[in-house]
């Protein structure tokens, strides 16, 4: 059986109104869910609005690939120590809203990883309340993985979906029982709201698994993200209509459309991703870029029943919480949200939720041209292991869309 999953709930616990800007990356910021080889760094950053300097702890929690814990003990994950108090803070200088800000490298001096696998960073005060988690993964190379992304060849997903062709190729001996001790993960933008999973290989080319799905690996292609960006909250730039200086910055952006019967448009976004920047003060990001209020709103007609749009993003991970989700005004016709955020570029869009589940493309539609991101996880579970390690991951954009 294959198909889209959802991503089980009770993973990830969302952050409290007071911690904001939570940045989770690789060493290089190149993306903020971390996949990154065993023994390379992750780095965490983010901000308590609270200012009071507050401590906190990080603990660590492995799992299987389909995120059920894995039968191992802390010592056979990491080496050294979890439940260590985060000690890189640093309060906030110069900004109208007072933030302590923190940051966390893994591994460092007191704990190594000792095996590949899906983990859980988790967060704790000073009484041991779990105050967020973030997922990660750490991969060890046993195997290639080569991802292509192609059109569809059903006519009637042609112009809205891209679909997903890959194989896996061990660098050593064969894969015992691939088709029961494999498992894959397919990821859009790195994004586990939505996953593509418990896809067999559909035949074998030497030690090589192939996997020519059609329909079964297709995701819609959506839309670019719409974006704006904040470092210099002393005057406006492109999306933003205008700036207030209030005892907290206030950031209003123009009116959006929805674009669900619009034509593709190329507009380069960094698919629902943030990156925190300033050009006041000294430049430093960390402890100078100040908070905004930033408005947003949305002309759309106001007959979506059962339903709620909600504006969408990594910049809360992509929860669907009160916070995020937009009122009507009747007096404007409009929906109208409100966001606290650290000055920075963001992308966002907005997206409706209904009895049937999460609508990503119900708003901004759905084209084959759209420019995403794409990760396949491989996981094996060895004969007489007790966890599934990740042995390979493939990456591949849609701007090397294939026919």
């Amino acid at each position: 059986m294959s198909g889209i999953c959802w991503a089980q709930t009770g993973i990830e616990i969302g952050a409290p109104d007071y911690i904001k800007s939570i940045v989770f990356s690789d060493a290089q910021g190149n993306n903020q869910f971390p996949i990154v080889r065993l023994g390379e760094t992750i780095q965490l950053a983010f901000d308590d609005l609270q200012g009071t300097s507050a401590d906190y702890y990080y603990k660590i929690k492995h799992f299987n690939a389909d995120w059920s814990p894995s039968q191992l003990f802390s010592n056979e994950v990491f080496s050294g120590y979890d439940d260590i108090r985060i000690t890189d803070f640093q309060n906030s200088f110069n900004t109208l809203q007072p933030y302590t800000h923190y940051s966390l490298s893994l591994p460092n001096a007191d704990t190594q990883f000792l095996v590949s696998g899906n983990y859980l960073l988790e967060i704790y005060n000073a009484v041991n309340d779990l105050v967020f988690s973030r997922r990660f993964c750490l991969f060890e190379d046993k195997a290639s993985v080569g991802l292509g992304v192609f059109r569809p060849q059903n006519i009637d997903r042609f112009t809205t979906h891209q679909s997903l062709h890959f194989s896996i190729t061990p660098y050593g001996s064969p894969f015992r029982n691939p088709e029961e001790r494999i498992k894959v993960v397919l990821l859009q933008n790195y994004q586990w709201d939505q996953t593509i999973e418990n896809l067999k290989p559909q035949y074998y080319s030497g030690n090589t698994l192939e996997y020519r799905y059609e329909a079964p690996a297709q995701f819609e292609g959506g839309n670019e993200y719409l974006f704006f960006d904040t470092k210099d909250l002393r005057i406006g730039t492109a999306n933003i209509s205008s700036i207030n200086r209030a005892e907290v910055y206030e950031t209003y952006l123009y009116t959006d459309l929805s674009r669900k019967y619009m034509n593709y448009t190329l507009a380069p976004d960094i698919n629902g991703d943030f990156l925190i920047r300033t050009l006041m003060g000294t430049q430093d990001p960390a402890v100078e870029a100040d908070y905004s209020f930033v408005y947003f709103s949305l002309a759309e007609q106001y007959d979506l029943k059962d339903s709620e749009i909600y504006l969408y993003g990594k910049f809360n991970n992509y929860a669907l919480t009160e916070e995020n989700r937009m009122y009507y005004n009747p007096s404007l016709e409009l929906f109208e949200g409100v966001l606290l955020l650290k000055q920075g570029f963001y992308n966002y869009k907005y997206i409706v939720v209904d009895q049937e589940g999460l609508q990503k493309n119900a708003i901004s539609g759905t084209h084959a041209a759209t420019e995403n991101s794409y990760t396949a996880l491989v996981y094996y579970r060895d004969n007489g292991a007790l966890y599934d390690a990740l042995v390979g991951v493939g990456q591949a954009q849609s701007f090397e869309l294939r026919n």
